[in-house]
């Protein structure tokens, strides 16, 4: 597991600077990418990636110049911005992980549904704790 998590860190740096971004930075556009329609606010970025509001500010604003991003007004309060992908970077992160995803898919198909829900299980119950391990370092109550 150790190789597999270090081989994915090298991964997004290269994807990263195939992008002319850096990893933070193409990290936070996944987070918007997976919101999808419902399109997240800073705060919801800076929560997301365990960093300040003002962190992410400066981040937004990278990959704004880029053209990763867009700010759109919250319908539902003024005073807050929604972050939405733009269809070009769409594109471009699209083509670079695309073949990555394809040979994912040929991988995924050689298990059967039960195997797969292991599979998800495990990734899914993975993500949860390794994100409740980050959110207890971030306040102190991990060693």
């Amino acid at each position: 597991m150790d190789r597999l998590i270090a081989t994915s860190m090298i991964a997004q740096q290269e994807m990263a600077q195939r992008l002319g971004l850096n990893v933070s930075d193409l990290t936070c556009f996944g987070y918007v990418l997976e919101a999808g329609e419902n399109h997240p606010t800073a705060g919801d970025l800076a929560h997301r990636l365990h960093v300040t509001t003002g962190a992410v500010t400066g981040i937004v604003n990278r990959l704004e110049r880029a053209g990763y991003v867009t700010r759109l007004p919250d319908q539902a309060d003024r005073r807050r911005v929604r972050i939405a992908a733009q269809p070009a970077a769409v594109a471009r992160v699209t083509a670079l992980y695309g073949p990555y995803y394809a040979r994912l898919s040929e991988q995924f198909a050689d298990y059967s549904p039960a195997e797969i829900a292991v599979l998800n299980d495990w990734f899914t119950t993975t993500t949860r704790l390794m994100t409740t391990y980050l959110d207890e370092l971030r306040e102190g109550a991990a060693p």
